[in-house]
């Protein structure tokens, strides 16, 4: 085959040297160092060591080598000739598959003995679309209010092994394809630089739109591996003196640090922020500058283990998790050198011996080989999602509060809101509407509640909830997408407000959990939490006395102005706890450990005074009626998150159906009183 382009036929022509015996001579131990920099970073962020905010950016630099080293081997295979798609999957596969299929098997069979049913099943599942390649898709998927924290999901990271393994899939048959079309490296340049500024365009705009898309998937996160591959690609274009190659690695360096340590859980990820990462390691690449930086011994012995490291290390951070160990700093250690011990063995154990072995054999025997291991452990993972995690396996009790996580009014998909402007308005109970309840999902969670204290067979309760959203018609969000792309609170309120106006003056019910809007999660610091709503053309940097007394005043305002044509009744706010109750009860009981979980009335009333101090000036001003379930849930200045073993949430904040029996007697007045 004639060569069409100089530069390519020098770069990589075997006369000169093939491309791939440059990057194993002059990259492999750059590479490395660059890898140990990317893990390090993911390692220590996920680990929560101070410092380290932005561990996100470690994966970016990992997506960049992947692209340099994918376009690399593509490209050096069609200039001689010999490239096979058949042969290039099968050495990825070879490369990723082993190490992943045992830890996806050791998980399953430490999880028969300690993860209970739910926890197990779900394990079961995520194994499956981790050893499909799919989890990146599933994780966006399970994006959502209700859905499990991500720090209890055993396989989250391999989303991003995912993500490269379908660009493994993509990118060699563009490749190949425009090669056949038009031979050289001009018009693979000029793709890579199109498909690149595409994706980057995607990615910016999504992550505005929809972050957890921007973050999972393929087509915004592309053009991160295909810097990797323009840099291969344009490599022989550089003559850069050692002074400034020097120059660019440390500068390139900074970036990457700079990107670890300068953004953190709140920046929206990717975005515009990813091109510090991505322009970092692409100028370590360019510099192909050996130095203390990264080529030391650390940083090579890191390198050569990076993705075993990067395995394992994400299942101790959720054993902490999944222990409530999170918060002390010697399980931390323990942890951290755990993984790393476990990291190393994965590759001593599994990495080595697997290459060695594999490239041994026929190419046909390695995929049959990898095939019969993969379907094994599928099997067994796709038999214990059949089997809903294997109940039996503990005690009823323990099973029984582990169970409820699910202990959910069964209608709430249906007539709870997350998306567009309106709500089914479902009708609850009796066949004639008498009662408005109007809230977010503390509302969709007691709704239970208020059906079973009506006293009038006929009387029926509407229901109109929002994920996310407390009935204010003043409130913005600052982030109004973060339920989801089509979440439109706004909208919403905008739209209860117009069907109250027209719908009959029968009493409403307003519930919500007004400390999330104001402070974020429970976990949080009150003093230093962030607001996620503002009012006006002001917003507030921090939730400072002045926006409480703002937002105080705007939730008296609109009770006040619902109150002038009809009954209003405004419920105290349920008691938060700061994790999620059945999978810390459950676990401890598990593990025998203490399981006792609750909160103080003064730490509730830290987050909740301002609330009640807007709900008592509606009560002076417009007579609105307080109902207070704190009266049944809280005693003797503590509030439990469980009554006689069983927890009465079905999360860290959402009362569940077995709590909502207990409480009904709170909403009689409701009934009774109009």
């Amino acid at each position: 085959m004639k060569f069409q382009d100089d530069e390519m036929a020098t770069a990589i022509a075997p006369g000169a040297m093939s491309a791939r015996r440059v990057v194993e001579t002059n990259f492999r131990r750059d590479i490395n160092g660059l890898r140990a920099w990317a893990v390090v970073g993911v390692i220590l962020y996920h680990f929560g060591i101070p410092g380290f905010t932005g561990g996100f950016a470690g994966v970016d630099v990992f997506f960049v080598i992947s692209g340099f080293l994918m376009t690399q081997i593509i490209c050096t295979g069609l200039v001689r000739g010999d490239f096979s798609l058949w042969k290039f999957y099968v050495a990825r596969a070879v490369r990723i598959v082993p190490a992943l299929l045992v830890l996806c098997a050791t998980l399953l069979g430490l999880g028969w003995i300690a993860l209970l049913p739910t926890d197990y099943k779900l394990l079961a599942s995520h194994t499956a679309y981790s050893l499909t390649f799919l989890s990146n898709i599933e994780y966006w998927n399970e994006i959502g209010y209700f859905n499990t924290n991500s720090h209890e999901k055993w396989l989250l990271h391999t989303w991003s092994l995912a993500v490269e393994w379908q660009f493994y899939i993509f990118l060699p048959v563009i490749l190949l394809g425009l090669w056949r079309a038009i031979p050289g490296a001009p018009a693979q340049r000029r793709a890579l630089v199109f498909l690149s500024c595409v994706s980057f365009v995607a990615c910016v705009y999504t992550t505005a739109l929809s972050p957890s898309a921007a973050f999972f998937l393929l087509p915004t996160r592309a053009w991160e591996m295909l810097a990797g591959g323009l840099i291969f690609l344009a490599s022989q274009r550089f003559n850069i003196s050692p002074a400034w190659r020097n120059l660019i690695q440390v500068t390139g360096l900074i970036l990457i640090t700079a990107s670890f340590t300068l953004f953190d859980a709140e920046s929206l990820w990717p975005g515009w922020r990813a091109m510090v990462p991505v322009v970092g390691a692409v100028l370590v690449l360019t510099a192909k500058q050996s130095s203390f930086w990264t080529d030391n011994a650390v940083a090579q012995w890191l390198g050569d283990r990076s993705y075993s490291l990067y395995l394992w290390h994400w299942p101790a951070c959720v054993l902490l998790t999944y222990a409530s160990w999170n918060h002390d700093a010697p399980a931390i250690a323990a942890a951290l050198l755990a993984a790393i011990a476990l990291g190393a063995i994965s590759y001593a154990w599994v990495e080595r011996p697997s290459r060695r072995v594999l490239q041994g054999w026929r190419i046909g025997f390695r995929a049959s080989a990898l095939g019969a291991m993969l379907t094994t452990v599928l099997l067994a993972a796709t038999t214990v999602w059949y089997f809903k995690g294997v109940n039996g396996r503990f005690p009823p009790n323990i099973e029984l509060a582990a169970a409820a996580a699910g202990d959910i009014n069964p209608q709430r998909d249906k007539c709870h809101q997350s998306a567009g402007t309106s709500s089914r308005a479902c009708l609850f109970g009796g066949t004639k509407p008498k009662l408005f309840v109007v809230g977010d999902s503390h509302a969709a969670a007691v709704i239970s509640s208020v059906i079973a204290a009506r006293t009038d067979g006929d009387a029926g309760v509407v229901q109109l909830s929002y994920a996310g959203c407390v009935y204010v018609p003043a409130m913005r969000q600052l982030q109004p997408h973060r339920f989801g792309a089509n979440n439109d609170c706004q909208g919403f309120n905008d739209w209860v407000t117009k069907k109250l106006a027209t719908a009959p003056t029968m009493p409403v019910l307003l519930i919500g959990r007004y400390a999330r809007s104001a402070f974020g999660e429970f976990e949080r610091d009150p003093d230093f939490a962030t607001p996620e709503v503002y009012f006006g053309a002001h917003r507030y940097t921090s939730t400072t006395p002045a926006f409480l007394d703002e937002f105080s005043k705007q939730l008296t305002d609109t009770a006040c102005e619902l109150a002038r044509t009809r009954k209003v009744y405004m419920m105290r706010p349920i008691p938060e706890m700061p994790v999620s109750v059945p999978e810390y009860v459950s676990r401890r009981m598990a593990w025998g450990l203490d399981s006792h979980l609750s909160i103080t009335m003064a730490q509730y009333m830290r987050r909740n005074a301002w609330v009640w101090k807007a709900q008592d000036e509606a009560h002076d001003r417009c007579g609105i009626v307080i109902v207070d379930p704190t009266a049944r849930l809280c005693h003797d200045g503590v509030c439990e998150s469980t009554y006689e073993g069983r927890p009465l949430y079905s999360d860290h904040g959402h009362l569940n159906e077995y709590a909502n029996k207990l409480l009904a007697p709170v909403f009689a007045p409701v009934h009774t009183s109009h």
